[in-house]
């Protein structure tokens, strides 16, 4: 396995855990952490974690938060292709993540709006194998023409591709979206994500997308996570954990699936290394390794 290319969100997360409801107008006790985040950088760090040759590409503010989030990665050993803002703040998330381990994001983008076509270079690819996309990057129209640029630049390189559409809420015209990530060679859904874009929670929907990418990996939080492809459907049982925060698993998850996949491992392989770096992930508080 060569390189791995990520183009995604980089920012800081301020995390609140709270146990007790938050009341409206009033006080409420947390435990607060603060932390690199943004799904780009999450997802960047837990390859390195793997030990993927790992580049982030994305673009930060000329703040103190974008040089904290830059020295932080390249400490990690992700190489940093970043684009530098001297307008926009770094991006900046509130996370709020109740007793359960659900969470809840109040996010700012921040300089990853202002993302561009500019901003994914040659060298920022040169190297690498795989370019995995955010779907974040594509489902904001300010960023959208700079995750098509990634995707046609990864192509031309004949990269191979996945795309994590990250968000159902912003999935607002899933025939649009598709026709974005037509080709990818992995599409990489949760739940909410693959009823936002079938209609049904079933995994064996995902094989209405197999026009659009050659397989598609769902996950499903407890009820594990599923690998459609022409041969059908393989399923894998979750890994217990206790769920201190989920913030980030499935960026977590897909960093498992794709060294995985592209070592050449069988899907159940695949499958059982995402699912249990997402428990990893989800038995902690941030959403980073």
């Amino acid at each position: 396995m060569t390189g791995i290319v990520v183009v995604g969100d980089a920012g800081l997360d301020v995390v609140a855990r709270h146990d007790q409801p938050l009341p409206y107008g009033g006080d409420a006790r947390a435990q607060v952490r603060f932390t690199g985040g943004g799904s780009g950088a999450n997802t960047a760090l837990w390859l390195r974690s793997l030990g993927a040759d790992t580049t982030l590409v994305a673009r930060v503010g000329d703040d103190s938060g974008g040089r904290l989030i830059r020295a932080e990665l390249e400490e990690a050993g992700v190489r940093c292709a970043f684009a530098v803002d001297e307008e926009a703040a770094t991006c900046c998330v509130v996370v709020l993540v109740d007793g359960a381990g659900q969470r809840s994001m109040l996010a700012d983008r921040g300089a990853n709006k202002r993302f561009s076509p500019a901003d994914v270079t040659s060298e920022a690819l040169a190297g690498a194998s795989h370019l995995h996309l955010s779907g974040y990057v594509l489902l904001d129209p300010s960023s959208r023409a700079a995750g098509l640029a990634s995707l046609a630049a990864a192509k031309e390189a004949g990269l191979t591709t996945s795309v994590d559409p990250q968000a159902a809420a912003h999935i607002h015209d899933p025939a649009a979206f598709l026709a974005d990530v037509h080709g990818t060679d992995l599409l990489m859904p949760n739940t909410e994500e693959l009823v936002a874009l079938t209609g049904s929670a079933d995994p064996r929907s995902a094989a209405e997308l197999l026009g659009t990418a050659g397989a598609v990996v769902v996950t499903a939080g407890l009820d594990g996570a599923s690998w459609v492809d022409a041969d059908g459907v393989t399923a894998v049982p979750a890994i217990e954990a206790d769920c201190v925060d989920s913030t980030g698993a499935g960026d977590a998850f897909d960093a498992g699936v794709l060294t995985t996949w592209l070592a050449g491992k069988s899907t159940v392989d695949v499958l059982r290394a995402g699912t249990r770096l997402g428990a990893l992930a989800v038995s902690r508080m941030g959403p980073q390794p």
